[in-house]
């Protein structure tokens, strides 16, 4: 009889043990089945908008990525994150057209951007890839970076900013390029381009951007000829003077293309200036029209 009851006594706790279980917040005692499955992994891509600390690198790592608020000091801040076609299964090589093509859309969307032609000051605009181990594990990304530089002149380094330079040429920036005085000056064009406010003397201007045909690039003075005589049209519509025979006896013209590498890589943009080798003038010949720039006799 006592054997039987502690029986039934065993049995009872193990129904209300097992009733509780079972009632407890809905569960059914199955530990696998009531799990959400974990999200598929997704290859890294950078953000838009956020810049970098660290100088810019053409290839991108994940534990090199370090994306900061633009508000504090860095070096590189980035204005787009376009994409190459998810069936491409290697980088692009540098000089290949989906690399041109990528710069392409960096260039249009830097302009964009800033709002105004970023080579209009002194920035410049680069395009990162991820690292080979990112391609592998399914980044197609690339990024559009720009960066502040103490001149477009050689010898050029990287400033550390503090603000991003959204919108930054919608009005009155330091960053644009102006009036300039040459130094090293010869017959054969200016070796070096200062900036100067337009109030003091000087004797040359930026005047513009002349995007180049897809060319080899210039290495023979023959190669140079169609650069000057982009850049004279640039500075004939800028001064507001005629783009004819006599424009090349108002003034002279200096021209900074981009580097062999940076000409590769898709970058035609040529910074035209005007150069006034016989004088000096106090201002700016913005829209000055044939009485500010007028034809020299000699």
């Amino acid at each position: 009889m006592r054997r039987a009851m502690t029986t039934l006594f065993a049995a009872a706790v193990t129904a209300v043990l097992l009733a509780g279980c079972a009632g407890a917040g809905g569960l059914d005692g199955d530990l696998t089945d009531d799990w959400a499955a974990l999200p598929p992994a997704v290859p890294f891509t950078p953000a838009a908008g956020v810049c970098q600390a660290a100088d810019f690198t053409d290839v991108v790592t994940l534990a090199g990525y370090q994306p900061m608020d633009c508000a504090a000091p860095h070096r590189v801040e980035t204005v787009h994150v376009g994409a190459f076609p998810v069936e491409r299964a290697t980088a692009p090589a540098g000089g290949s057209a989906e690399l041109r093509g990528a710069f392409a859309e960096c260039d249009t969307r830097a302009t964009g951007y800033v709002g105004d032609d970023w080579r209009a000051g002194r920035l410049q605009l680069s395009v990162a890839l991820p690292s080979g181990p990112g391609w592998a594990a399914g980044s197609r990304w690339y990024r559009c970076d720009l960066s502040e530089l103490t001149t477009i002149e050689a010898a050029a380094t990287v400033v550390v900013r503090s603000g991003s330079l959204r919108d930054a040429f919608k009005g009155v920036s330091a960053l644009r390029l102006g009036c300039q005085q040459t130094r090293g000056a010869t017959v054969r064009g200016a070796q070096t381009l200062v900036p100067v406010e337009c109030g003091a003397r000087h004797d040359a201007e930026f005047v513009g951007v002349w995007r180049a045909p897809d060319t080899p690039y210039p290495t023979r003075d023959a190669d140079w000829a169609p650069l000057y005589t982009g850049c004279r049209t640039i500075l004939g519509r800028y001064v507001g003077v005629p783009d004819d025979a006599e424009l090349r006896f108002r003034s002279g013209v200096v021209v900074r293309p981009p580097g062999a590498g940076r000409w590769r890589v898709g970058d035609r943009g040529v910074r035209c200036y005007l150069w006034l080798s016989d004088r000096t003038v106090t201002g700016s010949l913005r829209g000055a029209g044939p009485a500010g720039l007028p034809v020299r006799t000699k």
